[in-house]
């Protein structure tokens, strides 16, 4: 029987996830100042790049088996909060050793809300759960493309010493989430143990969710060394920083818009062409992106990004299907620690830059999405919802 989603929830939940990577977006387009405010070297970089991605995303298991021990909407709410008071004081950051504290703390953030609010999705989606998990998505990429261009903007006009006044923002918006999100559900796992709640459930499952988390990471890992190093990469061509702020903008506004379309197409059509497109289309756009020069820029920031981030809600959805048992564990292993190993492995990319130079490095982390191709082959079928 086909049931309606809970649209007001479903956007409370869209809008939390908005609100923690509007801010969690900050950092990137930033790199630049802090690479000629503190000196940062390009190793550095990448390291705090991996830090803030393993914090915000590895550790998601672990804040979601916490999580389900409490019938309460501390995590949910408490995360972005704490996104949004210590993201906006990364620009007032004395040394590196600072501003990895502050991007630690706001990146703690993020790893709390994931889990529980990614899990509640498929309770409201009703029959639309592709295109729900997909909406959910759009929150946080949207951010990813928005955050870069607002803060890039706001750095320009007022200086980098001005943005804790961005926090304002993000407290406004808590306060209208604070009414409207509803209190999270259990799933049961809670009195089985962190291990116990594994088992229960991925013990009969666990192959196919290993295969999507593997791809799930490579995408990471080439997504976010583009993501990370592209700034600097246009730094050094002589952008200017709302250029910058820009292109990384169109680059994740970009797999917004592609994981909307990527949620609704495997409804229709399954999970596996999405997979071979999306996956298959992205190398070549990847090159074009360093290929073609001047304002190409912005028409292949576009093209990339659509390609390669098409696949997060799939990778979600998919894997929630396959162990419906441990829908906010499963969300955490697909959107945190699947994005945080790849997030984690930043700081390889980074030494390979300062030691050969980023141009290199880009066109060789390029080729990894055509390369799984061959792990999509294996992927089980689902059949296509035409009915949706």
């Amino acid at each position: 029987m086909l049931t309606k989603a809970n649209s007001k929830v479903i956007f409370a939940l869209s809008l939390v996830h908005f609100t923690g990577d509007f801010y969690a977006a900050f950092l990137t387009p930033l790199l630049p100042l802090f690479v000629d405010k503190l000196g940062l070297t390009l190793t550095q970089v990448g390291l705090l790049a991996g830090i803030s991605r393993f914090l915000a995303f590895v550790v998601q298991p672990s804040a979601g088996y916490v999580a389900d021990h409490y019938h309460t909407r501390f995590f949910i709410l408490g995360g972005p909060l704490l996104a949004a008071v210590f993201m906006p004081l990364i620009g007032v950051a004395p040394s590196f050793f600072v501003l990895l504290l502050f991007v630690s703390m706001g990146s703690i953030g993020v790893s709390m809300f994931h889990p529980t609010a990614a899990g509640m999705v498929s309770q409201y989606a009703g029959s639309h759960f592709g295109l729900s998990m997909s909406l959910f998505n759009l929150g946080g990429t949207l951010s990813f493309g928005l955050g870069p261009i607002f803060i890039a903007f706001f750095v320009n006009s007022y200086g980098l010493e001005a943005s804790p006044v961005t926090m304002v923002f993000g407290l406004a918006l808590m306060v209208f989430l604070y009414r409207i999100v509803p209190v999270p559900s259990t799933e049961g796992l809670a009195n089985l143990g962190f291990m116990g709640s594994i088992k229960e459930a991925f013990g009969g499952v666990w192959k196919p969710i290993a295969l999507i988390w593997s791809i799930m990471v490579l995408r990471s890992f080439a997504g976010q060394v583009f993501m990370t190093f592209l700034p600097i990469y246009y730094s050094q061509q002589g952008f200017s920083l709302l250029s910058i702020g820009a292109i990384v903008s169109i680059f994740t506004v970009a797999g917004a818009l592609s994981g909307v379309v990527a949620g609704h197409s495997s409804d229709r059509f399954g999970f596996k062409p999405v997979f071979y497109l999306s996956h298959g289309l992205a190398t070549p756009s990847l090159y074009l992106l360093l290929l073609l020069p001047g304002d190409w820029a912005y028409v292949t920031a576009f093209l990339a990004g659509f390609f390669v981030m098409a696949s997060l809600p799939l990778g979600v959805t998919m894997a929630q299907e396959i162990a419906p048992k441990g829908k906010s564990m499963v969300s955490s292993l697909m959107m945190g620690l699947a994005w945080g190993t790849g997030g984690m492995m930043t700081p390889l990319a980074g030494k390979m830059a300062d030691l050969f130079s980023i141009t290199p490095v880009l066109a060789v982390t390029a080729v990894i999405p055509l390369l799984t191709v061959g792990l999509i082959a294996l992927l089980p079928e689902r059949s296509p919802r035409k009915n949706q």
